[in-house]
């Protein structure tokens, strides 16, 4: 993973309230959460949860689509398991064993 990408997805989840919302999402799982029942459980306004679903959406770690008037937020898997698939690959990886 380009190092970059991965420090702007990891930044964008080191504010509380967004790491709260994705947490929201991804135990949602594929339905997603309208914008409207995230705010319930937020208990924000609407222009800061717009703020915060930006920066997510910005970085590709949900995706928001228009069903009717609600729009839903959705955690995007494949870029989460990426960026943590990513992570673990990189444990321990310069460890020195000395075999004794």
């Amino acid at each position: 993973m380009d190092i970059e990408l991965a420090a702007s997805r990891l930044a964008a989840l080191g504010n509380p309230t967004r790491l709260h919302l994705y947490r929201l999402l991804v135990r949602a799982g594929d339905t997603g959460l309208s914008m409207g029942r995230i705010q319930e459980k937020l208990g924000i306004p609407g222009s800061t949860l717009s703020h915060h679903c930006r920066a997510l959406v910005q970085v590709d770690l949900i995706q928001q689509e228009r069903v009717g008037t609600s729009l839903i937020c959705r955690t995007n898997y494949p870029v989460m398991r990426g960026l943590i698939d990513d992570l673990a690959a990189e444990c321990c990886a310069d460890a020195c064993v000395t075999g004794k």
